[in-house]
């Protein structure tokens, strides 16, 4: 859902539509537009302060975790949900634009804030360029690269699990928005030439595959969410494929 405070100045600008409509389409996509950095007393980080604001990040996703389930999750699990709930999002802020305009956003670090004690976002929209599929990996590889490095230590993962993780959430947003738009087929196989084998640091294929009737694929990097809600994994879990397939 799109947010647009009091005094947001609404400009006909294309990008702003663009997230507009990005956020009319996508329920879950908690995102603030703002035209400045945001100063309504909550606990905004931006995203080139990551680094050293993770402790208070991960304080904050365990304590969500906690009023949603009841339970304290160990500190990786948390840091991993986070890191997920990070890439997914800060990925589909620039994957959703080019999916719907072609268009690649130019989104520095110091215009995408997060709020550690709910998981909002809030994004300063700025320029764009017309880009391709290198165009758009290469763009959100230099937002998310960083992201990765300063998680590393928390989520006990080496940078080829990490990115693998990155690549499970570039595509399931854009396959995502394909769904909330009823055009799941194609963007399935927009998602799947974006990530091809062969383009590092991105763990490709995509490797979408039908199954039951639907689309779906086995992530390559684990969300953790199993850890938090054992019953009831990810449709595309890895220990689900290890389960059907020993």
């Amino acid at each position: 859902m799109l947010h647009l405070p009091s005094g947001y100045a609404r400009t006909a600008d294309r990008l702003a539509e663009t997230y507009r409509q990005l956020g009319e389409n996508c329920p879950v996509l908690s995102l603030t537009l703002v035209d400045h950095a945001p100063s309504d007393g909550r606990q905004w980080i931006p995203a080139d302060r990551i680094a050293s604001s993770v402790e208070r990040l991960i304080d904050g996703e365990a304590a969500r975790i906690h009023g949603r389930h009841g339970i304290t999750p160990r500190p990786h699990v948390a840091a991993s949900r986070l890191l997920h709930h990070y890439l997914w999002t800060g990925s589909l802020v620039i994957s959703g634009v080019w999916y719907l305009e072609r268009r690649v956003p130019v989104l520095p670090a110091r215009d995408l804030w997060i709020d550690a004690d709910t998981g909002d976002f809030a994004l300063r929209p700025g320029g764009w360029v017309l880009g391709d599929e290198a165009t758009l990996r290469d763009t959100v590889a230099a937002h998310v690269g960083p992201v990765l490095a300063a998680f590393q230590p928390y989520v006990r993962r080496g940078p080829r699990a990490l990115w693998g993780m990155a690549t499970d959430d570039l595509v399931s947003g854009i396959q995502y928005l394909g769904r909330m738009l009823g055009e799941e087929d194609r963007a399935v196989a927009v998602a799947t030439a974006l990530v091809p084998a062969g383009t590092p640091p991105w763990s490709g294929p995509a490797a979408f595959r039908h199954e039951h009737g639907a689309w779906t694929r086995t992530r390559s990097g684990c969300c953790l969410y199993y850890a938090i809600d054992p019953p009831n994994p990810c449709g595309t879990c890895p220990r689900r494929a290890t389960a059907q397939h020993p």
